[in-house]
C-alpha cells in the first residue's frame, strides 16, 4: 500500500471521522484499514480521500449517476446501525464495495447487492483482492433486496431513496 494513501487515510480518520462523533472504536480501525483509493478509478484516486462524494459511473438503464459516499456520513450512518460481529448485513447499492468492505471489519456476514454489473465486478474484484471473506457480492435489482440470504440483522442503504420498499 502506497505510504502517502496510508498518511491520507489517518488524515481522513482524524480530521473528517473522529470530528464529527465517531467514537466507534471497530468502525474507525476499519476506516484506518481499508483502502479507500482501491474503491475509485485510477484517476481519481487522489481524490480519494476528501469529504465529498465521488462519482464511480455515470450511470446505466436510465439511473442516474453513481457515487462513493463521502466518507464523515458514511461513517455517522454506519455508527448509528450499531454493527456488532454477529451481525449479518444486506448493503444496498454497494457500488464499488467500500461500504461492504468496511462493513467486512465490523459484521460477521455482509451480502452487499448491486444492481449495476460493471460495480459488482469491480467490487467482487477488490474486496476478493482485500481477503474481505466474509463478504459476497450479488448482482440484482436493489428495491427487491436479497431475500435469498434473509434474515439480516442490519439493511444499510448506500445512498439517497425517495422511498424505502417494503421488500
Amino acid at each position: 500500500m502506497n505510504a502517502d494513501f496510508s498518511e491520507r487515510r489517518v488524515k481522513m480518520v482524524d480530521g473528517q471521522i473522529r470530528t464529527t462523533d465517531v467514537t466507534s472504536a471497530p468502525l474507525i480501525e476499519a476506516m484506518l484499514s481499508v483502502p479507500r483509493e482501491a474503491f475509485v478509478g485510477a484517476g481519481q484516486r487522489d481524490l480519494a480521500y476528501i469529504d465529498e462524494d465521488i462519482r464511480i459511473t455515470d450511470g446505466v438503464s436510465g439511473g442516474g449517476a453513481r457515487y462513493l459516499m463521502e466518507p464523515s456520513p458514511l461513517a455517522k450512518l454506519l455508527q448509528l446501525a450499531e454493527i456488532s460481529d454477529t451481525d449479518s448485513v444486506l448493503d444496498v447499492g454497494c457500488g464499488t464495495g467500500y461500504s461492504a468492505a468496511l462493513l467486512s471489519r465490523i459484521a460477521k456476514s455482509v451480502v452487499a447487492l448491486e444492481s449495476d454489473p460493471a460495480l459488482a465486478e469491480a467490487a467482487k474484484s477488490t474486496l476478493s483482492a482485500l481477503d474481505c471473506q466474509n463478504t459476497t457480492v450479488v448482482i440484482g435489482p436493489l428495491p427487491q433486496g436479497h431475500a435469498a440470504a434473509a434474515p439480516y440483522d442490519v439493511i444499510f442503504i448506500g445512498g439517497s431513496v425517495e422511498e424505502v420498499p417494503a421488500a
